[in-house]
């Protein structure tokens, strides 16, 4: 599944005589890794009632409560999560609480988040802190938000996305003074933040894009088109995210900024480098923002195509004006 191909994976999956707890672990993350939530829990159920096999492992929850997370699904997790240690006896690992953290942080349920973390039976790992900062980020949570970047720093102190984060917690609460003394910070300890890149295969050749990128030769063509989009995608309805841009700027300069970020130059390569109707396979380095989430929407809306794109987090798969994380990423 990992090049976003679910059918085909469902069709080998359909055609094994014997399936094994390993080929149900598989179907079920990668159902959850493409936004297929519910069919992630359906073939859980589904493994579930077949006796033949052994009973379901730690691999098969982290499965399991990775689709509720993605799926908003708070009290479902909350019963696997039982299920996981009463009935199968499983000891839970960082995995599976880290699951819960961001199930309860994605909810909005950032209080009870970090109760979880806190009362974890274990020492909270990056990700656990990592996944509270991300929700604290997404809800606008300052307090709740220097503490998980605090805990974090102490574990991995040159850790970029989590200056990024706090930073952009400020930003997006209008405290630009805060937002930019934890830029400094990163400066006077040597920390760099990672560079957003977006790449599409053509033709067997990789094509990388940074944002604003100047340096491919078919720039001017992409540009050009990308401008095209732009409006197009306007008229139908689509409005610039400009919080997205977490810098004390102009609407206007926003707006440019947004309009040539590395998925957006990539997505407008693509269509120009191959036939109507041809899907997108998009791969970005970071999470996608929430302009190019919901601008990608509308451009697989306008141009008629599907377009998968596969960011830190997950599989997302535009089409029809709609993605396959339901919006909740």
């Amino acid at each position: 599944m990992n090049c976003g191909r679910v059918d085909l994976a469902l069709a080998q999956f359909e055609l094994l005589s014997e399936r094994d707890i390993v080929s149900w672990n598989s179907m079920i993350a990668g159902c959850n890794q493409h936004g297929f939530d519910n069919e992630a829990l359906q073939f859980f159920s589904s493994m579930l009632k077949d006796t033949s096999l052994k009973p379901p492992d730690h691999i098969t929850y982290v499965g399991v409560l990775s689709a509720c997370t993605h799926g908003g699904l708070v009290e479902q997790g909350r019963s696997y999560f039982d299920l996981m240690k009463n009935a199968h006896k499983i000891d839970p690992t960082l995995s599976h609480y880290a699951c819960m953290v961001d199930l309860f942080g994605r909810a909005g349920l950032l209080q009870e988040a970090y109760k979880f973390v806190e009362n974890m039976p274990m020492e909270p790992d990056v990700i656990a802190w990592g996944s509270l900062l991300s929700s604290c980020k997404v809800y606008k949570n300052v307090d709740l938000a220097k503490v998980a970047a605090e805990r974090l720093l102490l574990i991995e102190p040159n850790n970029s996305g989590a200056y990024s984060a706090l930073a952009n917690v400020y930003s997006s609460c209008g405290k630009w003074d805060d937002a930019a003394k934890i830029r400094k910070l990163m400066k006077a300890r040597g920390v760099k933040k990672e560079q957003g890149l977006s790449w599409v295969q053509i033709q067997n050749k990789t094509h990388v894009f940074g944002v604003e990128d100047g340096l491919h030769p078919q720039k001017d063509e992409i540009y050009k088109m990308m401008d095209k989009i732009w409006k197009e995608i306007k008229k139908m309805g689509f409005a610039p995210d400009t919080e997205s841009v977490l810098h004390d700027l102009g609407v206007e300069v926003k707006d440019q900024i947004l309009r040539y970020h590395s998925e957006k130059l990539a997505i407008a390569f693509g269509i120009i480098s191959t036939p109507e109707n041809t899907t997108l396979r998009i791969m970005k380095n970071l999470r996608v923002c929430n302009d190019c989430h919901n601008a990608i929407k509308f451009i697989s809306k306008l141009v008629d195509r599907e377009i998968i794109v596969r960011d830190a987090t997950r599989f997302h798969h535009f089409k029809d004006g709609s993605c396959s994380c339901k919006d909740y990423w």
